[in-house]
């Protein structure tokens, strides 16, 4: 776990490794796909697939990565009520623009994910194993980490209502970037950066915790 004598490391996040062609594909559950363009349309099930080199993109109601297993994948403008990817295994993962009703990557392996100019209302990373995850300039209306483990996980520009981080684990976890309105368990923060500002609004929380009365 981190200490107050360990620099702050930021993630380490590179692009997707894209071929310059990428053909069309379907969506089918098992897939083996390398250098294609899949686009989603109403429901689409990729439970248990590898992806490799691929883009992402369309809209519909729901896609199934369950298990699934993504290597320099770009998800380019995805529309889609939800997302559920547990159990999955993420490297080199891009997520830019458009609009998630829920991501779920619950229980999840992720190494090298960059979420950019997202609007997602419910993204939980309960259980999930993390390194090197970058969240820039992203609407994120709930975010649920209980049981995760972080490393080298920063946020820019970004705000939620409200954030759980109960039972979470945090190594170089930057939290200076996140306007949240609320925490449902600081003392669950061990291992995170705030800026002061962000201890200052916390402060009344933090001495509830601690069992400090406040009293003018």
């Amino acid at each position: 776990m981190a200490s107050r004598r360990t620099a702050l490391r930021p993630p380490l996040v590179s692009e997707p490794d894209l071929p310059d062609i990428v053909s069309p594909a379907a969506p089918r559950r098992s897939s083996d796909l390398r250098a294609a363009i899949i686009e989603v349309d109403g429901e689409a099930d990729l439970a248990h697939s590898t992806l490799e080199q691929c883009v992402l993109s369309g809209s519909g109601s729901a896609l199934d990565l369950d298990g699934a297993t993504m290597m320099d994948v770009d998800v380019r403008d995805l529309r889609v009520a939800k997302v559920s990817a547990r159990r999955s295994t993420l490297r080199r993962v891009r997520i830019s623009g458009g609009r998630l009703g829920t991501l779920d990557l619950s229980d999840s392996g992720v190494h090298e994910l960059e979420l950019r100019d997202v609007r997602i209302d419910y993204l939980t990373l309960a259980g999930c194993k993390a390194v090197d995850v970058r969240v820039d300039s992203c609407r994120i209306a709930a975010l649920d980490m209980p049981g995760a483990t972080l490393s080298r996980v920063a946020f820019a520009a970004t705000s939620s209502d409200e954030v759980d981080p109960r039972g979470m684990r945090a190594e170089h976890l930057d939290l200076r970037g996140l306007d949240a309105l609320g925490f449902l368990d600081v003392t669950a923060l061990r291992g995170a950066t705030l800026t002061l500002r962000q201890v200052e609004l916390l402060a009344p929380v933090f001495a509830t915790a601690a069992g400090i009365l406040i009293s003018d």
